[in-house]
């Protein structure tokens, strides 16, 4: 029963969050850490900043750094802008919460920011964006040491480890993404040249037989036109139903193709009848025989077989100079075996030479058999006529799971 998948799934909560969302709550926390830590570190008298002097400078830095971080927020799409405003909102808060140099905890939501740039943003926004970062702390550091300030070197060179590793980490996400993304599109086109492999194959197969029929049936009538007008009109009549049917199975494979949902039945071995009838009616008997048990066998093993059955009886038509030919088919434990012989004189049988160098018959089945994991012989007889023969392996049925 063919069912319509239902809408998507809404995204979770946290997922509807923009990043700029998050990269404000992350700044708020690791401020409000720093100066809790701070408070309990100093006596009530010096509070946050140090004394009454710093403190009435303080508050106004952190509500400036405020503003900046939330603007770099509201700006996610604008990334260097936005990360600009952070690297700025940042070193603001560190110059108002009167430390040394910027710490690692303070410096979080810019090494966060620089992870997701390097990981969603092109190689060269990210390689900007991490020169910015690893910019403004040796900036900052160098600014503090040509004004007599004390630098702590291990801390800076902390802070400057930590972004590089986090532009490492997000340019590994990227390339891996860019890696997938890359191979979704190799599968993607090699499934569409496999299609169009297959069609060209089955436009080939089916073409190839019908014109050959036609070929022959034409010959023929053009031959006894005269003196046998009854057989000229039953080749003209054999040549009219082998065109429809031919034009009839075009057009199932273009409305297939046009309709992917409305899928025909591939031939299989039950239409062998079909094909028996058909080079019945181009003057060539055939005998079918089948050894074993005929059993159900999966779909591209029987289109196979059906496939060289029906080119290997065109080759027959075609090349075989002769009335009659047999069909073999084996239903083995393990394998499918196919096997089609003639007591024909061709020209040189110029089916070896004509089809196995030039054309593209006796390529094709081999090439069908190989895709099974299969093989396929075909050439001259030791006692005169042509055989082809082929056995595609038959896959063990897997046993239902309870």
């Amino acid at each position: 029963m063919h069912t319509t998948p239902g809408p998507p799934a809404p995204p979770s909560l946290l997922r509807r969050v923009p990043p700029g969302l998050w990269l404000v709550l992350l700044w708020l926390a690791v401020t409000v850490y720093t100066l809790v830590m701070d408070t309990r570190m100093m006596d009530p008298w010096h509070f946050v900043f140090g004394g009454p002097r710093s403190r009435m400078t303080g508050w106004p830095m952190l509500t400036v750094a405020g503003a900046l971080v939330a603007a770099a927020g509201l700006l996610t799409r604008r990334t260097l802008l936005a990360l600009a405003l952070l690297l700025t909102g940042t070193v603001v808060t560190t110059t108002g919460i009167s430390v040394k140099d910027i710490p690692l905890l303070q410096f979080l939501p810019v090494i966060v920011a620089l992870c997701y740039i390097a990981a969603t943003r092109p190689r060269r926004t990210s390689a900007a964006a991490g020169a910015m970062a690893l910019g403004v702390l040796i900036g900052y550091a160098l600014t503090r040491s040509l004004l007599g300030m004390p630098v702590e070197v291990s801390t800076a060179a902390t802070v400057v480890l930590t972004t590089v590793v986090a532009w490492l980490i997000g340019n590994s996400i990227r390339q891996s993404q860019l890696h997938e993304e890359a191979l979704r599109a190799r599968a993607a086109e090699a499934a569409v040249t496999a299609e169009r492999l297959r069609i060209a194959r089955e436009l080939h197969d089916m073409v190839a037989h019908s014109v050959g029929i036609i070929a022959f049936q034409a010959g023929m009538g053009g031959r006894v036109i005269d003196t046998q007008p009854a057989e000229a009109r039953r080749a003209l009549g054999a040549i009219e139903a082998t065109s429809r049917e031919t034009l009839s199975g075009l057009r199932r494979m273009l409305g297939t193709l046009r309709r992917p949902v409305a899928l025909e039945p591939a031939p299989g071995l039950a239409d062998l009848d079909r094909l028996v009838a058909t080079a019945g009616a181009a003057g060539v008997r055939v005998q079918v025989r089948r050894l074993g048990e005929p059993r159900p066998l999966p779909g591209d093993i029987e289109l196979s077989a059906f496939r060289i059955v029906q080119e290997a009886l065109t080759n027959v038509v075609r090349h075989a100079r002769t009335d009659r030919c047999r069909v073999t088919v084996g239903f083995g434990e393990a394998d499918l075996s196919v096997e089609i012989t003639d007591e024909g004189r061709g020209p040189g049988d110029g089916r070896a030479a004509g089809y196995g160098i030039v054309g593209y018959g006796i390529v094709g089945m081999r090439e069908r058999a190989a895709l099974l994991g299969g093989s396929l012989t075909a050439g001259a007889r030791p006692g005169g006529g042509y055989r082809v023969a082929a056995t595609l392996p038959v896959p063990a049925p897997v046993a239902a799971v309870r």
